[in-house]
């Protein structure tokens, strides 16, 4: 206690006017345009979001958004927690290599992703195109693309969340399970993944945040066909483009509404402890 009222007495004006700083550079960059989005939503009462919510295309739409952020945020949640296992327990060469490469969707623009899977798997034209067409399976301009490009540019959430996690934890406790005669999956369910479990929660959260909001891999690969391969965030292009910006913002605020109240409940529910 008395540590603690010492290091408050310490903090001088300089600490509050960072801390003010921060708070105003927040809330021009993420809360007022959020807020925007809302108002302009309800500006007319329920009229906007009625109208998207009897659109059959714009059901269709979100109801995609959603399947393909699922399966994406499962496709990398099983992969982060493998990668960020493989990275922090085990010695490899070129681990430094891995790691770097694995923030490329970070720093690549999504455009580029979407080409580079056109370029691959497009068609007559990329690289293993011919063979999947020719075995019935389309990739480009379907959902299996639409799945890759999400994957992609959501792969290092889960895996930059567990990483730090599993340093801070060690690997004590595990040892002391294989020492007693646990095996590796029993080891990992009981020992390993209660540890990581906020820290894989999170990586999932921001993942699906994530992949919710994906548009410009999804525009290449998609097509934006109306009524099969056109998401929510191109719903929100279109019709911002065709002077709808009362279905744009409902759309828009369907999706922020969904990333926003999962990081709530999330920090709601976790301990005090683990915070």
């Amino acid at each position: 206690m008395a540590e603690r009222a010492l290091s408050r007495n310490k903090r001088g004006p300089g600490a509050y006017l960072v801390r003010l700083l921060v708070i105003v550079y927040l809330f021009f960059l993420v809360a007022w345009p959020v807020y925007l989005v809302a108002k302009n939503t309800f500006a007319d009462g329920m009229e906007n979001l009625n109208g998207i919510l009897e659109d059959p295309d714009v059901i269709h739409a979100l109801s995609l958004t959603v399947q393909v952020a699922l399966i994406a945020v499962v496709i990398n949640t099983v992969f982060g927690v493998g990668i960020s296992m493989l990275l922090v327990r085990y010695d490899l060469p070129g681990k430094r290599w891995l790691s770097a490469l694995l923030d490329l969707p970070l720093s690549v623009s999504p455009i580029v992703v979407g080409l580079s899977l056109v370029l691959v798997y497009g068609g007559r034209t990329g690289w293993f195109g011919p063979t999947l067409e020719d075995a019935g399976i389309q990739v480009i301009f379907s959902t299996p693309g639409i799945v890759l490009a999400t994957v992609f540019v959501a792969l290092p959430l889960v895996i930059r969340e567990v990483v730090p996690v599993l340093e801070e934890v060690g690997e004590e406790q595990e040892q002391a399970a294989r020492s007693l005669g646990a095996n590796a999956l029993q080891t990992f369910l009981r020992i390993t993944l209660p540890s990581i479990k906020w820290g894989v929660i999170y990586g999932v959260v921001l993942s699906l945040a994530r992949s919710l909001g994906e548009f410009g891999a999804v525009k290449v690969v998609s097509g934006n066909v109306l009524g099969d391969t056109r998401t929510a965030t191109l719903v929100v292009e279109e019709k911002y483009l065709n002077f709808d910006k009362g279905g744009a913002y409902a759309t828009a605020f369907l999706l922020a509404l969904v990333a926003v109240a999962c990081i709530i409940v999330v920090s709601a529910l976790r301990p005090k402890e683990d915070r």
